[in-house]
């Protein structure tokens, strides 16, 4: 083999290994979609259905531990499912892949019966790369892109790593350095204990939804 062959053929395998190492390297919580229990007030009010009003009360009321408790909220403020399905286009609260139950999995637009059965079929989910894997086969890759935006693999405190932390709503980089100095995390006491050092019980709480201790 000539020299210009061997660094042709070596620059190629260096961008496929380059490839492949990027492509196993996802956050946990879906992007491109607002998370409603940190979405400021001036957005809200200009979001479908919103009123300053309902804009105030929602704030009120956040954190919300699931969709289906906002659900509830938006329900009671009279907002039409029109209304609703519109916002949810705007800003959801995650669903997790690993426990979300059938009445949340329902509110994720266009999600159905079908996602229902697909989730809890594959649990436990571990990466984005097996429900891009498992879901693209029934719906294919741009939906399940789409799918992806509305739910969440819960991020392991133990071994997460920056971009993986990153990835939840609202922790910043703060959050990647306490998550870290904690290691190893054992309970859930310890992380209330520890986290509510620098945020409040409520945000305690927000963040205790996206992790798991493994």
């Amino acid at each position: 083999m000539s020299r210009y062959r061997s660094v042709f053929v070596g620059a190629v395998l260096v961008g496929a290994l380059t490839f492949v190492a990027g492509s196993t390297t996802h956050g946990q919580v879906g992007a491109g979609l607002l998370d409603t229990n940190l979405v400021p007030e001036a957005e809200l009010v200009a979001m479908p259905g919103m009123t300053p009003a309902i804009a105030k009360a929602l704030i009120a009321a956040r954190p919300f531990p699931g969709i289906v408790d906002f659900n509830t909220f938006l329900v009671g403020q009279k907002l039409t499912k029109e209304q609703i399905d519109a916002f949810y286009l705007k800003a959801f609260i995650h669903v997790n892949l690993n426990t979300g139950t059938r009445d949340e999995i329902l509110l994720v637009p266009g999600a159905g019966n079908r996602m229902v059965r697909e989730f809890a079929e594959y649990r436990p989910w571990k990466t984005w790369g097996q429900f891009d894997k498992e879901i693209s086969k029934y719906v294919g890759q741009p939906e399940t892109d789409r799918l992806k935006k509305y739910v969440f693999i819960p991020v392991n405190l133990n071994t997460a790593t920056d971009e993986e932390i990153i990835s939840i709503p609202g922790a910043g980089r703060r959050m990647v350095r306490e998550f870290k100095e904690y290691r190893p995390w054992k309970t859930k006491e310890q992380f209330e204990k520890e986290i509510g050092k620098y945020v409040d019980a409520k945000e305690v709480a927000r963040l205790w939804r996206f992790v798991v201790i493994q």
